[in-house]
């Protein structure tokens, strides 16, 4: 008689094994979309998860889903910066960094998507529903509840977005480099900001 603690288990395992070899090949699909944009041949993702094709081609990892699993790891990774980081500035600036290096290859996925208007729409609202409660919690640990009446996490986001156009098609433009001006900028601006009004304060 089989035990039956054995055949529950058994089940189990194939999932977990099921769920980790999809990570696998998400994590394998999204690191060449980085390096070589959304169109990138299947050969590659292959190569980079170290399986072979007949196994790509059953579990194909789709441009949508990649999509969600970076958006996924992008709005996990909001809270380890503001726990390692000296300085929740540092912690706004090591997130700020990976969202530029997934936004780079995002703007190829309309394309490649080609008439899926619905489908992109609605990658674009889970987008934001993970992403801006990241940022703006970001923003308020780094510039207080002031500063964030200021800027909020959508209005950098969106500015970010915006210098990150077509970047991955000409390497004469560094937009990580623009956007970590724009985020200097951002807490240069509000410090100051911050000392006047707490100056201010003292005097009254």
């Amino acid at each position: 008689m089989a035990d039956p603690n054995t055949s529950a288990a058994a089940p189990r395992s194939k999932r977990t094994d099921a769920r980790r070899n999809e990570r696998v090949l998400l994590d394998a699909a999204a690191a060449v979309f980085v390096t070589h944009g959304v169109d990138a041949p299947v050969r590659l993702i292959a190569a980079e998860a170290g399986v072979g094709m007949g196994t790509i081609y059953r579990h194909f990892p789709t441009r949508p889903a990649v999509y969600r699993h970076q958006v996924e790891a992008l709005a996990e990774a909001g809270p380890a910066p503001l726990q390692e980081a000296a300085e929740p500035s540092a912690a706004l600036r090591r997130w700020v960094a990976g969202f530029v290096d997934f936004l780079v290859t995002k703007h190829g996925l309309a394309g490649a998507m080609g008439a899926d208007a619905d489908g992109a729409d609605a990658l674009h609202r889970y987008f934001l529903d993970q992403l801006v409660p990241v940022c703006d919690a970001l923003l308020l640990a780094a510039l207080g509840d002031t500063g964030t009446n200021q800027i909020s996490g959508f209005m950098l986001m969106r500015g970010i977005g915006n210098l990150c156009i077509g970047a991955g098609n000409d390497a004469r433009y560094d937009a990580g480099r623009l956007v970590d001006l724009l985020v200097t900028g951002l807490l240069t601006t509000e410090q100051r900001s911050g000392r006047s009004r707490s100056e201010g304060d003292a005097a009254h």
